[in-house]
């Protein structure tokens, strides 16, 4: 049975939690009217490098589809996926890198698909991959990890509640855990505060309030998150601005614009469209 609520992302007290918005998926409360969506936290020992699971599934009548579309977030994904799968997907244990543009899922017939979500950086630094070479690749082999690790992922399924679902996956990835990388824990940092500190627009206030070079800066990003600095804290204040959308904003766009560090509102119309798909006083709509 499908929910009728937009599901809400549980979360475990820590320091390191605040890594990632919950906007993304665009008109979510359409979403929820074709599949169910659940949101499942990791177990602690993976909190230093994973922000939480995810769980898709769904069974739509014959004949008919769904577009889900999502915005960027930097961060990668380990999946598992069975069903009628997204293109690309050949094998069930995939890998998705940080994608810059939107991600758009035609879902139709049946599926199901369990995910794991990096924090920014985390899938990097949990895997010793460099992030860079996995930017705008939607599907990739899960090579970092090992083939029976592989092997019980992919006997993952909707034939299981989702918390054993979440018990398999933080057993098979506790045996990756380590020491957190000084350079990574740095990454989060410097990530929080984009996150949260609405008054940071440009990456030279983010560099003053951190206390970090522009080389230095760009040499991590490009390490851990595979995204560059100006990408991520532009994405972060355009889900600040989908979220107000979202939640029903109806005020003048020039003021949310201004809200979020755009000068204008005509630029803010254009980067919103060129992201979203469609303007803001469309999606507003």
């Amino acid at each position: 049975m499908l929910s009728d609520q937009t599901p809400t992302l549980t979360r475990v007290p820590d320091r390191k939690n605040a890594t990632a918005t919950q906007a993304g998926v665009l008109r979510p409360d359409q979403l929820a009217q074709h599949v169910e969506l659940q949101r499942l936290p990791c177990s602690r020992s993976l909190e230093p490098w994973v922000e939480n699971y995810w769980l898709l599934q769904w069974d739509l009548p014959s004949g008919t589809c769904h577009r889900s579309s999502t915005l960027p977030h930097p961060a990668c994904t380990l999946s598992v996926e069975h069903g009628r799968t997204r293109e690309g997907v050949v094998e069930p244990v995939v890998v998705t890198g940080v994608l810059t543009r939107r991600f758009d899922v035609e879902l139709a017939e049946s599926g199901w698909v369990f995910g794991v979500k990096f924090r920014p950086g985390g899938y990097a630094a949990f895997t010793g991959t460099v992030a860079r070479t996995l930017r705008d690749v939607p599907v990739a082999e899960p090579t970092p990890f090992r083939v029976d690790t592989v092997d019980a992922l992919a006997e993952l399924g909707g034939h299981l509640e989702p918390d054993q679902c979440r018990t398999v996956v933080d057993a098979v990835l506790a045996p990756y855990a380590r020491e957190v990388d000084p350079e990574y824990d740095a990454v989060l940092d410097i990530i929080a505060a984009m996150l949260t500190d609405r008054t940071l627009i440009r990456v030279a206030q983010v560099e003053q309030r951190c206390g970090v070079g522009t080389r230095r800066l760009q040499r991590l990003f490009e390490r851990y998150v595979g995204a560059t600095p100006k990408w991520v804290l532009g994405r972060y204040r355009i889900h600040d601005a989908l979220s107000e959308l979202d939640n029903g904003y109806s005020g003048p766009l020039a003021d949310l614009a201004a809200r979020y560090g755009w000068f204008d509102q005509a630029h803010f119309t254009r980067e919103f469209t060129e992201l979203v798909g469609v303007p803001p006083g469309t999606y507003q709509l």
